[in-house]
């Protein structure tokens, strides 16, 4: 039989070591181009530029008809 726990952990206890799990808000920084938000390091996916250079086009999306 594997070994169990002797008493029951705490709340208070389970919860702080589990403090660390939280997830963290992204980092966005403005596009120099659109100024839409993206990741930092990361191609634009709203204009397709990456440091003053255009990597892909951007297609428009079709609208809906409602």
């Amino acid at each position: 039989m594997p070994p169990l726990p002797k008493r029951k952990l705490s709340k208070g206890r389970r919860d702080r070591r589990r403090s660390h799990l939280a997830l963290k808000p992204a980092n966005l920084v403005a596009c120099p181009n659109c100024h839409k938000p993206r990741l930092p390091h990361h191609v634009c996916p709203y204009c397709g530029h990456y440091e003053g250079e255009e990597i892909f086009t951007v297609e428009q999306k079709p609208a809906k008809n409602a």
